[in-house]
């Protein structure tokens, strides 16, 4: 036990051991995800947290010697979200025939996102921060992290309901878009980026391609939107 625990000591700080756990977590949650038939609350990404968490907690392993080790997955966040550029332009077409609904459901969603949730919180007797923190948790993580910093929220905490917001999203969306009878694939689609993010449209790229194009220009326009309005919201809220 004593060799174990001086191997384990060794390991722990190095980056390789969180990295090979995150993505063999991840992998594992998605195996798990296909073996259901891609059900709603098999999220790959719950389950990887979970198996993550429970690991974190079992070897008393800080958070922080977690994430020194497991950054690169961060750092992979910066190109994936300029990589939206990709279904954006292969989707103009659509774009301009569909460009006034669109931009209607971007500003309707992006805005009811930020308000309800600090109006919820609100009620709900948070303190000023954190409330803040809530304003930007729809959009894609990058964006979020930066535009939390500067109205003067939490981007740790922003970084935790961004996560949330994508999963519930993830697991809600679909079945609340069906017993709203939204069939079209592409109003599906975008409606997961804007309210979901990156999980959300992970998501719908398991259902439809179309829909994952829609969710990932939805995303895209709905990072730029929040970074645009979260400061106006903010100011005018607090």
């Amino acid at each position: 036990m004593a060799d174990f625990a001086e191997i384990w000591s060794y390991l722990e700080h190095g980056p390789l051991l969180w990295l090979s756990a995150t993505l063999i977590a991840y992998l594992i949650g998605d195996a798990i995800s296909r073996a259901s038939g891609r059900r709603p609350f098999a999220n790959p990404v719950l389950i990887a947290m979970v198996l993550l968490a429970g690991m974190l907690w079992a070897t008393q392993t800080p958070y922080a010697t977690y994430f020194e080790g497991a950054q690169f997955v961060h750092f992979m966040l910066g190109p994936a979200t300029i990589a939206l550029a990709v279904p954006l332009y292969h989707n103009l077409g659509r774009l301009r025939q569909s460009a006034l609904p669109l931009i209607a459901a971007l500003v309707a969603g992006s805005v009811v996102a930020m308000v309800s949730a600090v109006g919820i919180g609100w009620a709900l007797g948070l303190n000023s921060e954190t409330l803040v923190s809530l304003v930007p948790k729809s959009a894609t993580s990058p964006v979020a992290l930066g535009v939390s910093e500067t109205i003067g929220g939490s981007p740790t905490l922003t970084a935790v309901l961004v996560i949330l917001t994508g999963i519930i999203g993830a697991m809600a969306a679909m079945p609340l878009l069906n017993l709203l009878r939204v069939r079209d694939v592409r109003a599906r689609g975008f409606a997961m980026g804007v309210v979901a993010g990156g999980i959300g449209t992970a998501r719908a790229f398991q259902v439809n391609e179309t829909a994952g194009a829609f969710a990932g220009i939805g995303m895209g326009l709905n990072a730029i939107l929040t970074a645009v309005l979260a400061p106006t919201v903010a100011g005018w809220m607090f």
